[in-house]
């Protein structure tokens, strides 16, 4: 179930050189959204709309946080919206995290997220509280994004980058490798570029974790019907055809990482 209306954006800060994060006031979406789904933005001068990941959700304030980066025309478009504007979205759509109804003592959950993929994981991080661990990769210090935000609702958090100006020198492949010889851990949720989502579902199968990936791709319609933005699957040796805005954007890492 989604909600199609117009709601105002109530904080607007840029917390990165073109990485903005908006609060919109839209309680009945708040209401519906789950961790992992994401919100479709009209853009005004643009046909299409944006999709943009859900950041969080705060049902009791009746709120929902997105965090997107500027990439083109239409996100810089979407860039000049400000506080007290108002902003016609469609949401939430597709599929969210499966998230463990709950968790036995010592056990944890592993958040791997990049760049501007980490945002969607934090709405894990706040319902699993204590019980996660988030590892979040940029190419420096200076794209840090959200770290704090994992901090305050409870997660582990370590910071890894390419150039090792912050936290750990190297991938979050290479900090999940290490993570998962601890134990402890009963599934992966990622989000990034593809290829730090191939390696990720690599050391998952190597250490025998489950892995749910959030994908990103282009979409028309958002809803399933327009066929935009499928991607390739493969379940029982069979191949498929899957859509991510309706049958994603999350999916079992094997079937689409295979």
């Amino acid at each position: 179930m989604y909600k199609c209306g117009v709601y105002p954006v109530t904080e607007k800060t840029e917390i990165s050189a073109g990485i903005y994060s908006y609060v919109i006031s839209c309680p009945d979406v708040a209401e519906l959204a789950k961790p992992g789904q994401f919100a479709h933005i009209k853009v005004d001068g643009f046909t299409l709309r944006r999709p943009v990941s859900i950041c969080d959700a705060d049902k009791e304030k009746g709120s929902l946080r997105v965090v997107f980066e500027v990439r083109g025309k239409g996100t810089a478009r979407l860039a000049d919206i400000n506080v007290g504007d108002k902003t016609d979205i469609i949401a939430p759509l597709g599929n969210g995290f499966t998230l463990p109804e709950s968790m036995a003592p010592g056990r944890r959950v592993i958040l791997a997220g990049g760049g501007i993929g980490v945002p969607p994981l934090l709405g894990v991080a706040r319902v699993m509280k204590g019980n996660a661990t988030a590892i979040l990769g940029f190419k420096s210090r200076e794209r840090i994004i959200l770290a704090e935000d994992f901090r305050r609702a409870g997660a582990e958090v370590i910071i890894c980058t390419d150039d090792g100006s912050a936290g750990v020198r190297g991938t979050v492949a290479d900090v999940l490798r290490d993570e998962s010889v601890k134990g402890g851990a009963d599934g992966v949720f990622a989000c990034g570029p593809e290829p730090m989502l191939k390696a990720v579902v690599g050391e998952c199968k190597k250490s025998g974790l489950n892995a749910e990936v959030s994908l990103e791709q282009r979409m028309g319609c958002g809803v399933g019907a327009c066929l935009v933005c499928v991607c390739r699957a493969v379940r029982g040796g069979e191949e498929f055809m899957l859509r991510v805005c309706k049958d994603g954007p999350v999916f079992n890492g094997r079937e689409v990482m295979p």
